[in-house]
């Protein structure tokens, strides 16, 4: 994967170079948000962040740097929930919290989930190795954890990696087809809605069967 290049981080940036740097991140994934990375180009960023684009290209190599950089930060915002299943804990409870945390996160996080779902779709171009170096190692060992636990009879019988994916689907759903669910449910609280089904769902899924 490339990495962006940037400078100025031979020293300290100055307030106003992270203040900059913020405001192209911030421009930039609304733009990839909305037009993919194919779609997205260095003008709509610097139209978005109300700067040149050869003020753009001083804190970024190009487009692709850009890109890179906001799935990077993504990527660890997304995983920090996964890694803190702790194995001392509940098994039940730390999969609904981790649950739970994955809709909250859909909730505020619309437009980076998308941003990442636009990259797979498109074949992880930029991101698979991340996907193999620090995304699949991480959930061999969550998959490995849950597996001990239905072992243990403290889970109902599930297949770890097939759960994973469950929880990733039907929480992101909610963020990646927010237009759509716009549409089909116009009234009330939504997120509140949706956080009380997924929950629900899961907990029959997944509670100790009664010997």
């Amino acid at each position: 994967m490339n990495r962006p290049t940037e400078p100025y981080t031979a020293r300290k940036p100055s307030r106003i170079q992270t203040r900059n740097r913020k405001r192209i991140l911030e421009a930039a994934l609304d733009v990839f948000s909305v037009e993919g990375y194919r779609g997205a180009t260095l003008d709509q960023i610097a139209q978005a962040a109300g700067l040149s684009k050869p003020n753009i290209l001083y804190y970024f190599e190009g487009k692709e740097a850009i890109h890179v950089t906001l799935l990077n930060h993504t990527m660890e915002t997304w995983l920090e929930p996964l890694h803190r299943l702790d194995p001392a804990g509940e098994p039940l409870e730390e999969l609904l919290r981790y649950i739970r945390r994955k809709v909250e996160m859909s909730r505020e996080y619309p437009r980076e989930s998308r941003l990442f779902a636009n990259e797979i779709l498109q074949g992880a171009p930029r991101m698979r190795p991340h996907l193999e170096d620090g995304l699949k190692p991480l959930v061999d060992e969550k998959a490995a954890l849950i597996a001990r636990w239905v072992e243990q009879g403290r889970l109902a019988p599930v297949e770890p990696r097939h759960l994973i994916m469950s929880i990733w689907a039907t929480t992101q759903h909610y963020a990646d087809f927010e237009a759509q669910i716009a549409v089909l449910m116009p009234e009330g609280d939504v997120w509140d809605d949706a956080l009380a089904h997924v929950e629900t769902m899961f907990r029959k899924l997944l509670a100790p069967r009664p010997d």
